[in-house]
């Protein structure tokens, strides 16, 4: 049970639906499964007092604030694997052809107002596989402590890579040691008001900016598989990584 004063975090993305053919021979059927890829980060927030309001991908694209004073009611936002146009495009805009809210520009006159935004890596956060998450050159792109690619930006590490501390006193890395290994992350660039925590080589692992009233920060690489491998989201320091961000970003 969330604390009367506890963090207000919406959390944004985390789901697929996935869709296979199975062939029997002369026999063939079609399959469907949903999937939810951050419920244990969303656990470990929860247990560390946060209030978090989940919002998987599917969810989000109609019913994530389209208003100020609706994204208000949070203290910070987490979008981690889900792609500008699910916020962009939703089905009143995209189906009926409805003006709506850009909800990117709302997300970053919330950070510059004093909230505070985490972007967590993935296939479809930061620009993604094949560029599909398309939040190159957007108001979010603006806020972040680095700066985003416009091509491709994953960088596939399958034999296993270790991050580098930068700043091992930073309250992100508060009891954190014994850093597990990650597969891959998004590429970026620091941005030169922006902070370095943590590196995979030149690129940022960890990320902090102060965006006016605001803060931002950066987690490249993936809050569970494919890229957090059971390593990670085994290790002893899982829950208190996520639980350090969100008071960092919410100012606590």
């Amino acid at each position: 049970m969330p604390l009367a004063d506890a963090i207000k975090l919406l959390f944004a993305g985390e789901s697929w639906v996935t869709r296979s053919l199975h062939i029997k021979g002369f026999d063939s059927f079609e399959m469907s499964s949903y999937h939810e890829g951050g419920t244990e980060m969303i656990a470990a927030l929860r247990a560390g007092g946060v209030d978090v309001t989940y919002q998987p991908s599917h969810v989000a694209a109609d019913a994530f604030p389209s208003t100020s004073s609706e994204l208000g009611a949070y203290d910070v936002v987490i979008l981690s694997d889900i792609g500008a146009n699910t916020l962009l495009l939703p089905e009143r805009t995209a189906v009926r052809s409805e003006r709506t809210a850009n909800r990117l520009e709302l997300i970053a006159e919330f950070v510059r107002g004093g909230g505070g935004l985490l972007m967590v890596g993935g296939y479809l956060t930061f620009q993604g596989i094949q560029a599909k998450g398309n939040y190159f050159q957007s108001a979010i792109d603006d806020v972040l402590p680095v700066s985003l690619q416009a091509s491709d930006d994953r960088n596939e590490q399958p034999q296993g890579i270790f991050p580098h501390i930068d700043d091992p006193a930073h309250p992100i890395l508060s009891g954190l040691t014994d850093w597990p290994h990650f597969l891959g992350y998004n590429k970026s660039i620091l941005r030169p008001e922006a902070h370095a925590v943590a590196s995979f080589g030149d690129h940022p692992f960890i990320a902090t900016r102060e965006v006016k009233r605001g803060r931002s920060a950066i987690f490249s690489s993936d809050c569970g598989p494919h890229w957090g491998p059971p390593a990670f989201v085994s290790w002893e320091g899982y829950p208190k990584l996520w639980v350090n961000i969100a008071n960092w970003l919410a100012r606590r």
